[in-house]
């Protein structure tokens, strides 16, 4: 069965290139534009992983990564989270890790390298 992608991210041309680079390798993909809309979304679907832009209007990734964090569906709080961020240097990785972020891919993406980040913690769960 496909695992499912949630791509948060205000930048249409990322999300879409994202979309493409992971329904070639066989992944179902979600996506919105800010934190609020994941959050609302992961009230009604549940997802394998969330694609988090950082910067992003409404909710930003940090906060909306720590609301995850909080839910009480075990399933939903611990979805691996990994930030999409084009200043990553602005934050720690114990920043990242405090907000409940798995990991982080810096922009501009490398394709590759989000392909691996996505299977790495998908297949990891079985």
């Amino acid at each position: 069965m496909s695992k499912k992608v949630l791509v948060a991210e205000d930048s249409s041309v990322i999300q879409n290139l994202t979309k493409k680079i992971l329904q070639m390798q066989n992944f179902k993909i979600s996506s919105v534009k800010n934190g609020q809309q994941v959050l609302n979304l992961l009230q009604k679907e549940k997802f394998d992983i969330i694609l988090m832009d950082i910067n992003m209007p409404v909710m930003d990734g940090m906060e909306c990564s720590r609301n995850i964090r909080a839910l009480p569906d075990p399933e939903k709080s611990n979805i691996p989270i990994i930030a999409i961020t084009g200043n990553a240097q602005n934050y720690s990785i114990d920043e990242f890790k405090q907000a409940g972020i798995n990991d982080y891919l810096p922009k501009p993406l490398n394709f590759d390298a989000l392909v691996e980040v996505v299977k790495k913690y998908t297949e990891a769960q079985g």
